[in-house]
This record gives structure tokens, sequence and C-alpha cells, in this order.
């Protein structure tokens, strides 16, 4: 089981794509409640050039409820992580987790039914990217 999945994108800016990856995820009911901007993270921290890059923390309310309910320590696996990486000029990468193969650590069945759904929105949003 593959934990991501990845689709290249061009765009005219990762701004612009970012702007595209929030609305598609606002589409299927999650919000961005984190954001690591790697590339201006390595340039601070290790004087280090790395290409546009980040990491954007999703989080959809019901299903996050649902999962801390049925495992109070789900949260170490949250949120559901999407990268937007720039892989030179216009094109970039975006990269969904997938939810099902980083919670069946976990083993539990009430989990599994709920990282297959989410996967399913994510996976969603990943598609209607053009």
């Amino acid at each position: 089981m593959n934990y991501y999945q990845a689709k290249n994108i061009h765009s005219k800016d990762l701004d612009s794509l970012r702007s595209q990856v929030e609305a598609g995820l606002k589409e299927v009911g999650f919000g961005v409640l984190t954001e690591i901007n790697v590339q201006a993270t390595m340039k601070k921290k290790l004087d280090k050039d790395y290409p546009p890059y980040l990491i954007l923390g999703a989080c959809n309310p019901v299903f996050a409820d649902k999962v801390i309910q049925a495992e109070p320590h789900i949260g170490t696996l949250l949120p559901c992580n999407v990268t937007i990486r720039g892989l030179g000029g216009d094109l970039y990468e975006v990269a969904i987790m997938d939810p099902s193969a980083a919670m069946s650590v976990v083993q539990n069945p009430n989990i599994e039914a709920l990282a297959g759904e989410v996967r399913e929105k994510l996976q969603s949003m990943l598609n209607s990217l053009s």
C-alpha cells in the first residue's frame, strides 16, 4: 500500500495553486489548520535552498471527531497532510497522504472504515485539480 497519491499540475505560481488546492479541499469538507513552508524553514534553519514546498495540514471536523471518539490517541496521526512541491518551471506536484495507510497501524476496524472515506474525499480533491 502506497502512503500517498500525487498529481503533477502546471500553474503560474505556488500561490495560485495553493488557492486551487484549498478550494478543492473546501469542496470536500476540509479546511487547512496548519502550514509549514519547508522552503523558508530550511533557508532560515540550515541556510539551504529548496524549491517551493508547502505542507498543509487539512482537517474535516466531522471525521476528526469520529476518529478521536473511536481512538483518543489518533491525534498523533492528524491532520491529513497535503503537499505542494515545485518541480521546476511552472510544474508542481500536489500530493495527499493516504489516511488508510497511515491509520492501518492503529488496527481498529472503526478507524479503517473512516480512513477509507477520508481517502476518497482527498482523492476526489486531487482528481479535481487541473
